[in-house]
């Protein structure tokens, strides 16, 4: 692959909407093979530029140059719906050229056989077989149905689905299959406004991997860190009317945005100075006539200086969840549980403990049964089992549609007095401001706000009474990245228990300390983050709660297995190293036997310390010294024997 062919290039392009720039003067390019994640703040002209690369919206000024015969194609975040075909069909429909190809290597096939071989015109037509047969080929017209299968596969549609009009499907789904059309494409240039929205995890790792060996170019937005990571190693900003560049991975273009930033703002405050000093000599001297050469001279200095414009800082939310009422050890149990919806169990016979203080997340492929244990927790209909919530436990759930629930006609004020007890009405417009309602916003009818001001809102009437239990399916949908951090943050910082579904992988890991994997009606529990789950799945050691030996998202996608070695030619040799492997096989086991023991031995050693510091924490316990003393010293034994038995996990698994 050609890396130094420019696929595109943005000449001094500008856009204004009414009157004001969006932005202004832009000279930009793509290579062939890059793949570039464009970030900005809501409203900086993301979406819009990818509009003018895919020709649909025309700039104010400038223009646009492509590699000739190049094409760029586009996938809006939403709005897209298919219907009057099967999904199978409408996603072949996508491959015009090859299609047009096989229909006319069809007709060529029927003229040659109904031609004689004496012909003047037989060889011209066979020539013409030949050559359009070897495009094919090289198009991938002989694979067509398998890449499509992979592509469907690969978004998450199961093969039974293949078959369904496209117009059975919810319009998440229409956004799958407006995806995968435009994968199947292989434009030149890729262009994907939010193509995780309404991706699992599941199919985001799939897509990761897709664009990551992707052989055209492509820019990206998302509001997925961890997925901005793994495929693009190029970030472009628009910000401030114009376009930067970072040559780095998103997670290292933070921390250099904000030292750019910084200076930026000290070169601005220089200028400041150096311009209100050159002022002031200019009012100070303007009519004195010995003065006249050097007030001229200022004035001419001042009109040539070209000002640093920074625009003000974006506002950020700042919240924090009411304190949490105490609850017991135990929050929620489930016992021999079932759910089924008609003959489909989702959930079979599942036991499940949701302790005080934990941060857990549900993870699982889409259908798996995530939002349905979710609504059993707070409460939904069950068929079998029993589910036992825990003492003082008061709960606030969010469902996936709680945005949809809100009343459309109703301002974003009015939703929350509605819901809001007495004392909490005086603080209803800190509370909105806090999430960015401020000013006459406040009054906007919930009808005409946008996916992510609706899920603000719905996420402010979590804060109106307190509560000990939050259980949130989806939080983070149609939310900012600024939006999730703040989000991220105040969960972290929130006093009671949290149960959550997230398909953002990087704020699964920053606040999970618990993943429940949701597969074949049944759950399984991984005691850590999510990359100690991946960790997990993937077969490496991980330490128990903690991340230390876990790979990264970046290595799972990019690890790969070495070539074995040649065997050595010697038959001593190549008894030896059989030897040796054995060796090293028996080894092996004995140390992930006894990696399970000290785990096993880890987790007891934590639930021990637990109850003792739930005991410690009681009232009246240090009321008698002698049981304070003891408490203190069992206390200080047990981290001992904890910090022990990790020291020698590390032992063993390095």
């Amino acid at each position: 692959m050609c890396y130094n062919t420019r696929m595109l290039q943005l000449i001094n392009l500008s856009k204004n909407f009414a009157g004001k720039p969006l932005f202004t003067n832009i000279s930009w390019h793509l290579k062939k093979g890059e793949r570039v994640a464009l970030v900005g703040e809501n409203g900086a002209g993301k979406s819009t530029l990818m509009k003018i690369i895919a020709g649909l919206t025309e700039p104010s000024s400038g223009e646009i140059q492509c590699a000739r015969g190049a094409k760029a194609a586009y996938l809006p975040q939403d709005g897209i719906v298919t219907t009057g075909q099967s999904l199978f069909h409408e996603a072949r429909a996508a491959l015009k050229e090859l299609l047009a190809m096989e229909e006319e290597l069809h007709r060529i096939g029927l003229d040659l056989e109904n031609l004689s071989h004496d012909s003047p015109d037989h060889d011209q037509i066979l020539m013409r077989y030949g050559e359009l047969q070897e495009q094919f080929r090289h198009g991938g017209g002989y694979t067509m149905e398998a890449e499509i299968g992979t592509v469907l596969k690969g978004l998450g549609f199961a093969q039974s689905d293949w078959h369904r009009d496209c117009g059975e499907f919810s319009g998440g789904w229409q956004m799958r299959i407006a995806l995968a059309c435009l994968l199947l494409q292989k434009p030149d240039v890729l262009l994907l406004d939010e193509p995780t929205n309404h991706l699992d995890i599941e199919a985001r790792n799939w897509l990761e991997e897709y664009l990551c060996a992707y052989p055209g170019s492509v820019i990206l937005v998302s509001h997925d860190r961890f997925f901005m990571d793994s495929v693009c190693s190029r970030i472009a900003e628009v910000w401030n009317h114009t376009m930067t560049d970072y040559h780095c991975r998103y997670s290292t273009y933070l921390s250099q945005r904000e030292e750019r930033v910084t200076a930026l703002r000290n070169a601005k405050r220089i200028q400041d100075e150096e311009i209100e000093k050159t002022e002031d000599f200019i009012k100070r001297f303007r009519y004195q006539a010995n003065k006249a050469s050097q007030v001229q001279s200022r004035v001419k200095q001042l009109e040539k200086v070209e000002r640093i414009v920074i625009p003000p800082e974006r506002k950020k939310i700042r919240f924090q969840f009411p304190e949490a009422p105490k609850s017991g050890k135990s929050v929620v149990e489930l016992r021999g549980l079932t759910r089924s919806f008609g003959d489909h169990v989702v959930l079979d016979r599942i036991d499940l403990t949701i302790e005080k203080g934990e941060r857990v997340a549900l993870v699982g492929h889409n259908g798996a049964g995530k939002s349905t244990l979710m609504a059993v927790l707070a409460g939904g209909e069950i068929q079998g089992g029993e589910r036992i919530i825990g003492h003082n436990v008061s709960m606030d759930y969010f469902a996936q549609d709680q945005a949809n629930v809100l009343d459309q006609s109703r301002s974003a004020y009015d939703e929350l007095y509605a819901d809001a007890p007495y004392d909490m009405v005086p603080r209803l417009r800190d509370i909105l401001g806090a999430f960015l309602f401020t000013g006459d916003d406040i009054h906007k009818p919930v009808s005409v706000l946008s996916g992510g001001e609706r899920n603000r809102l719905a996420l402010a009437k979590m804060l109106l009474r307190p509560s000990n239990l939050l259980l949130m399916d989806e939080p983070t949908n149609h939310l900012d990245l600024n939006s999730k951090e703040v989000l991220l943050d105040a969960l972290k910082s929130f006093d009671g228990t949290v149960v959550f579904v997230s398909h953002d992988r990087y704020f699964v890991n920053a606040l999970a300390t618990r993943v429940v994997e949701v597969d074949g009606g049944g759950v399984e529990n991984y005691f850590g983050d999510y990359e100690y789950y991946l960790g997990k799945k993937a077969g490496a050691p991980t330490p128990p709660g903690g991340t230390s030996a876990a790979p990264s998202g970046d290595a799972l996608v990019s690890q790969g297995t070495s070539p074995a070695p040649l065997p050595p030619l010697n038959k001593d040799l190549r008894l030896k190293d059989r030897e040796d492997d054995k060796r090293r096989k028996r080894e092996d086991q004995s140390r992930q036997k006894r990696l399970g023991e000290i785990e096993a031995l880890i987790a007891g050693v934590e639930k021990e310390l637990a109850t003792l510091e739930v005991e410690m924490n009681g009232p009246g316990f240090f009321d008698d010294p002698e049981r304070g003393v003891q408490g203190g010293e069992r206390h200080a034994s047990l981290n001992g024997r904890l910090e022990e038995l990790y020291g020698e996990w590390e032992e063993i698994s390095s």
